[in-house]
């Protein structure tokens, strides 16, 4: 989908950002080369513009990976993923190894994925964990190195806040070596995590100093992470903390000059079930609203006269065993379903719970923001984007 949303062409699943005819699996530079789609971002960077990436997911996850790198197989995010022999640069090594208009477009850079750019003989400085790399190259370093003296790279929260926007020309931060906590962990985390909302400001503060205008790509990537586990507290609190980045991207920036748009690349197999009363806790037993006034409420009941949950998953690791358990399926009647370890139901045991088939929302704020209505197609927002950002301009290669 993100290849979709940043060339506006409708690529092969698990592939970012490079054209139907490349073939899964790819390993010739040449034909990645040739069949490369340029994204919003490169767009941006080539008109001028400053650009940034903010993810709570590996920032070479595919989601932030698609709108600067271009692969055949979303996987090889370091040298060490890539099979033998296979010539295509990983897509940590393409972050660093932009065009010479992204590489001065890219201001900022924040989100998880640290191993991915350490060799294998380095340790990282918070678990003590060693790199990924094959090839030796120590990319934190060469980010900062190439990008001149105001450049700064940062791994944990003292860093991060220790970054001045203003003094700053560019900003690398890695604060995991795989994606970031969830919202609801990062205060446990080692050493410490700034959240989505304050990379988000950080970014606007940092890509607004640029008079010309910029792009920014926010990702809320562990909701995702969240539902595949069948975690919905999780998913819920990141959902939550989106919500708030959203906001204060808002109140940072002008409705009559700057685009905002939120959307989703899918949907899970979550679901809304029962007849909950007002203040029901969404995380709790369901509890209609009872036939008198005044009477208390209780656990609705199925027909095995077993009370259930008001949110749920059609599959994933949420499904109790029936035959362990000696009944058709749990009684919950004492369980604490708000704890942040329980998962929810499943109908389908399945060790990740998978995506769903529905249209997702789509919202949207600002220049061209007329254009966000109904049904889209995937590849439209991509259009709405360059439309706002490079009006009155056609082509990819003016």
């Amino acid at each position: 989908t993100m290849p979709a949303m940043v060339t506006g062409y409708k690529a092969r699943e698990g592939m970012l950002s490079v054209n139907h005819l490349t073939a899964r699996g790819e390993c010739n530079p040449a034909v990645i080369a040739k069949n490369s789609l340029p994204t919003i971002l490169e767009q941006a960077a080539k008109a001028g513009k400053a650009t940034g990436v903010v993810s709570t997911a590996r920032i070479t996850h595919a989601t932030p990976a698609a709108t600067y790198s271009h692969t055949s197989v979303r996987d090889w995010e370091a040298d060490s993923n890539l099979p033998a022999g296979c010539g295509v640069k990983d897509i940590a090594r393409q972050l660093i190894e932009v065009t010479p208009d992204v590489k001065k477009s890219l201001k900022v850079v924040l989100g998880g994925g640290r191993t991915y750019f350490l060799p294998k003989t380095v340790a990282e400085p918070e678990y003590g964990a060693k790199g990924r790399r094959n090839d030796g190259r120590d990319l934190t370093a060469e980010w900062v190195s190439t990008r001149g003296a105001n450049a700064k790279y940062v791994w944990d929260k003292q860093g991060f806040d220790a970054a001045d926007p203003w003094k700053t020309d560019y900003l690398f931060g890695l604060f995991e070596n795989s994606h970031m906590q969830y919202e609801a962990d990062r205060a446990k985390d080692k050493a410490g995590e700034p959240s989505l909302t304050e990379m988000t400001e950080k970014a606007v503060k940092m890509l607004k100093k640029d008079k010309d205008g910029f792009f920014l790509h926010v990702e809320a990537g562990r909701i995702d992470h969240a539902h595949h586990a069948g975690n919905a507290q999780r998913a819920l609190l990141d959902a939550i903390e989106l919500s708030k980045a959203v906001k204060k991207a808002y109140e940072m920036t002008n409705p009559e000059d700057t685009l905002i748009i939120v959307t989703a690349d899918h949907s899970h197999v979550f679901t809304i079930a029962g007849y909950p009363h007002r203040g029901n806790d969404i995380l709790g037993l369901t509890e209609e609203v009872p036939a008198v006034d005044g009477q208390p409420t209780a656990p609705s009941k199925d027909n095995l006269g077993l009370p259930y949950t008001t949110l749920g998953y059609a599959n994933g690791p949420g499904w109790r065993d029936a035959v362990a358990s000696g009944q058709k399926r749990p009684d919950l009647s004492a369980v604490d379903t708000t704890d942040l370890e329980f998962l929810q139901e499943a109908t389908v045991p399945l060790g990740s719970e998978t995506h769903a088939g529905e249209d997702v929302g789509i919202y949207a704020s600002g220049p061209r923001a007329h254009l966000v209505h109904g049904s889209m197609e995937q590849n439209w927002i991509y259009h709405v984007m360059r439309n706002a950002l490079l009006p009155g301009r056609q082509g990819d290669d003016d």
